[in-house]
């Protein structure tokens, strides 16, 4: 699979004319300048949006979206051998990417072999932060290390399917009493889904947000009916002037888990739209 879009392919794949105007004849330059470090929302990509493609794909697609944020899922630095872990970690890095989240890392096992193993890689990789699931029952003793590792740990909501954490409430009411590098993840279409207003949970959660997952729908409780980002009825503005409301210094990354075989229209729309939104807010 050719990770470079042409004009046509971007044109027939349904992007907006915002996202056609930033083409030019060079693949490598049709996305906006990347969002300063210090910028208010700053913009990157969970991994999983890629998870058909390899590694050098994934980084091809960083670079024509000229984005250089990466949460990394396992598929594209896989946990095993141990060994090549912080190599492969390096290769990232030496392709112009931050490295800024590993996962989502399930935690199922209420087991100190397991845990450790898992924060043995993020430490491997250089990561400082794990995107996160553990059961309520396993989530005091990944808090142990949590404290011995100092990684910080964002759970991630994954809506009324998730017996565990269906939204962001959920998390913060288990977490505001634990140690403060444990907070949350808000994917906020599934937050919406678990019928939460994702501004609302965004003003709630407050200083424990540490990163957020962010995608569209359709219609507000159907998971199927995911979006290009600006396609939808999530509220992204207001999403973004909380995050700009609450000092928010964690990254907004676009989880675009539709069309897998053939994601980059509907990424690149995504991008254009959020860009835009953010140079509306005058940043």
């Amino acid at each position: 699979m050719n990770p470079t879009i042409s004009r046509r392919s971007l044109i027939g794949g349904g992007t907006m004319l915002a996202a056609s105007a930033l083409l030019s004849d060079s693949a490598s330059s049709f996305a906006a300048p990347a969002q300063p470090s210090s910028a208010p929302i700053r913009l990157g990509i969970a991994s999983y949006t890629f998870r058909k493609f390899d590694q050098a794909h994934l980084i091809a697609f960083m670079k024509q979206l000229n984005c250089t944020l990466l949460n990394l899922k396992d598929v594209h630095l896989p946990m095993t051998p141990t060994d090549q872990v912080a190599t492969r970690a390096a290769e990232y890095r030496a392709a112009g990417l931050t490295l800024t989240a590993a996962g989502t890392i399930y935690f199922d096992k209420d087991d100190d072999n397991d845990i450790r193993a898992k924060f043995d890689y993020v430490k491997a990789a250089g990561i400082p932060m794990i995107v996160g699931s553990p059961t309520r029952q396993v989530l005091p003793r990944v808090e142990k290390f949590v404290k011995e590792y100092d990684i910080k740990l964002a759970i991630h909501n994954h809506g009324p399917e998730d017996k565990q954490w269906p939204s962001p409430l959920d998390i913060l009411a288990v977490v505001d009493k634990m140690d403060k590098r444990i907070g949350c993840c808000i994917d906020v279409g599934h937050t919406m889904r678990a019928g939460v207003d994702p501004v609302t949970a965004i003003k709630k959660v407050g200083p424990r947000l540490y990163d957020m997952h962010i995608k569209d729908l359709a219609e507000g409780n159907v998971k199927e009916s995911q979006v290009a980002v600006g396609d939808g009825i999530l509220p992204i503005p207001g999403i973004f002037r909380a995050l700009v409301d609450i000092g928010y210094k964690g990254n907004v990354d676009l989880e675009y888990e539709i069309n897998a075989e053939d994601p980059m229209p509907g990424v690149i729309k995504s991008f254009a739209y959020m860009r835009g939104v953010i140079a509306g807010m005058g940043h």
